[in-house]
């Protein structure tokens, strides 16, 4: 039995569970109010003989005991295992380089936590700090959103961080890795931030990784980021998030902005579900990490040249996140720190008025064109067909073509053939419903198809295509989720092995030393992806009659009922999609007895 088994066997998730929320029995099950969203009507399960846990309301999302904890308390995999580890009485081994990183990593947020309480107190207690202090106050900070977010100023000095930071017990070594200082060949270190208003960038769990600063200076880069380093990575956070999250889970809505000040400036007036992407562009990593709290985004970002491509990055984003992006449109020139400093009432509007992103997208490049040209028309279909192409959503993507189609007057099978790759449609022809309940429950052979499916990506690189047809709520154990979401970021192990917590590296480890068949493997991958999402499917159903149920007997609304049976029928139809794709493969039969036979070998090797 490995550490993360032991955990799970002595954690029960309704003794868990129940510190956050009141249970009450449902039947065999329990139910409470969901503790992640305001609700008046219990939509919130526990299932104490799979010890999953289940949100029917604005969460839609369930899993184990782990990923509980991690939704709760906003923090990783390891450290989740860490916690109910302690609680359970297990202890968890930190061993040779993995205690090393630890301790490194340990010490570079101390590094930048100090240097952050450094910058803080010159702002708001020295003289020297009176410059930055007039900045903020005319933009219309006030003291509780400066000591909210920690703001500072850095002095106009080659290397008093440095002093002060070696005088507080910290290398050399230590500052560089931290990014705080820097270092030329032949010459001497000094401080990365001078003369420099300072942000300081946290991490989802409030920890300090890193420093953006505004310069004073005219010839000087307005604003510059601490470097890359083992605990910061610009495309990878957000700034804001450790003080967005909570606000954001509640109001099921992220709204992305720009710059730091406009997100302190949405937190002063109380829009505290507002983050910024430090800079225009927008990565995959920082929309996973929206996905953890929400599926509703809206950007806010400028309406330059720059802006306008992050908008067309975007698009493909909505694939990711699982739902539709929208567009906050801005007043020419105008920031929306200005606007909500000006009329919190506009930004409000502003924001609920927001567009799909895919319609603002047709508006920006057609705006620029004349539409009555046979020319122009060609470069605007040119332009927005791959986009369209990337809809999954089959409904949405018929609407599209069809608007394209009015727009330049070519029919949409003219349409189609413009783009080098067919229109990709839905895996199983039908539109995904983003609204359903993740699966939870657990079935016949869910731990072996998620293994051995994980093992085929892992082992053969050729299959990475298939990564999109599968989604992490198809894993129900955490350990495989965290490692399918490592593995649709890269397909190198050892960038996957440093996504993950030290605690999963040895399953990791075993998972890429199993022994697979190299025969058919495109086709076993196809049956392994059906066969996930059957169990899925199955899953959605099952949980779907108990909440029927429990809402019958306890005569609930006609409409809540009416909503379940809806959703019955839905799920049917796509399992029915399911089996037929299955009976075409032909190959079922095979990849259930390889995973039969690896199931076994597992149970002989830890007898």
């Amino acid at each position: 039995m490995n550490i993360i088994e032991e955990v799970k066997q002595k954690s029960d998730i309704v003794e868990i569970v129940g510190q956050y929320t009141r249970l009450t029995r449902a039947g065999k099950n329990l139910k409470g109010l969901c503790p992640f969203h305001s609700e008046k009507h219990g939509s919130f399960f526990i299932y104490p003989d799979q010890q999953r846990w289940h949100c029917f309301g604005a969460c839609n999302e369930g899993g184990d005991v782990f990923s509980f904890i991690m939704k709760q308390q906003n923090i990783d995999f390891g450290d989740a295992l860490r916690m109910l580890a302690e609680k359970a009485g297990v202890e968890v081994p930190v061993m040779g380089r993995q205690k090393e990183d630890k301790d490194k990593f340990d010490k570079l947020y101390q590094v930048n936590q100090t240097a952050a309480r450094y910058f803080h107190n010159i702002l708001i207690n020295t003289d020297y700090g009176e410059k930055a202090r007039s900045y903020v106050l005319k933009r219309g900070l006030n003291d509780k959103a400066i000591r909210d977010f920690q703001l500072g100023f850095s002095l106009n000095s080659r290397d008093a961080l440095k002093v002060y930071l070696l005088d507080k017990g910290f290398t050399e070594k230590e500052l560089l890795e931290a990014g705080v200082i820097t270092k030329i060949e032949g010459k001497d270190s000094h401080d990365v931030f001078r003369n420099r208003l300072m942000f300081p960038i946290t991490d989802i769990r409030g920890r300090c990784c890193g420093f953006g600063g505004r310069t004073f200076e005219e010839n000087q880069a307005k604003y510059i980021n601490s470097p890359q380093s083992p605990i910061f990575d610009k495309s990878g956070n957000l700034y804001g998030i450790h003080l967005a999250s909570q606000s954001i889970r509640k109001q099921d809505l992220a709204v992305l902005v720009e710059g730091y000040m406009d997100v302190i400036m949405a937190h002063q007036y109380g829009f505290n579900n507002v983050v910024a992407s430090m800079g225009t562009a927008v990565t995959d990593k920082q929309m996973n990490m929206v996905k953890k709290f929400t599926k509703n985004l809206v950007l806010s970002l400028d309406s330059d040249a720059a802006g306008e491509e992050a908008m067309l990055r975007c698009v493909e984003y909505e694939n990711l996140i699982g739902n539709e992006i929208k567009v906050a449109i801005m007043p020419p020139g105008v920031d929306p720190d200005d606007v909500i400093r000006k009329d919190e009432s506009m930004w409000k509007k502003l924001v609920a008025d927001s567009i799909p992103v895919i319609d603002y997208t047709f508006d920006m490049v057609t705006s620029k064109l004349n539409m009555s040209t046979a020319k122009d028309k060609t470069i605007a279909a040119g332009r927005l067909m791959p986009i369209i192409a990337e809809i999954e959503d089959r409904i949405r993507r018929a609407h599209y073509l069809q608007k394209l189609s009015r727009l330049v007057g070519v029919r949409v099978r003219e349409l189609e053939t413009m783009v080098k790759k067919p229109i990709k449609y839905n895996e199983y022809g039908n539109k995904k419903d983003k609204s359903r309940p993740a699966a939870t429950i657990r079935p016949a052979f869910s731990q072996p198809i998620e293994e051995y499916c994980l093992t085929l990506l892992l082992q053969f690189p050729k299959l990475k295509y298939f990564k999109h047809r599968l989604k992490p709520e198809y894993f129900e154990n955490s350990e495989n989720r965290e490692i399918f979401m490592a593995l649709s970021q890269t397909e190198d192990t050892e960038a996957i092995k440093s996504m993950l917590d030290y605690t999963i590296w040895d399953y990791l480890d075993d998972l890429l030393k199993k022994e697979v068949p190299s025969d058919k493997i495109e086709q076993k991958m196809s049956v392994c992806t059906l066969r996930l999402h059957e169990k899925y499917l199955r899953g959605l159903e099952m949980k779907r009659e108990v909440i029927f149920a429990a809402e019958a007997e306890s005569k609930g609304s006609m409409a809540e009922l009416n909503k379940l049976e809806e959703q019955g029928i839905e799920v049917s139809n796509e399992l029915r999609e399911v089996f037929t794709k299955m009976s075409e493969g032909g190959l079922y039969r095979g990849v259930i007895n390889e995973t039969g036979k690896q199931q076994e070998k597992q149970k002989n090797r830890k007898a």
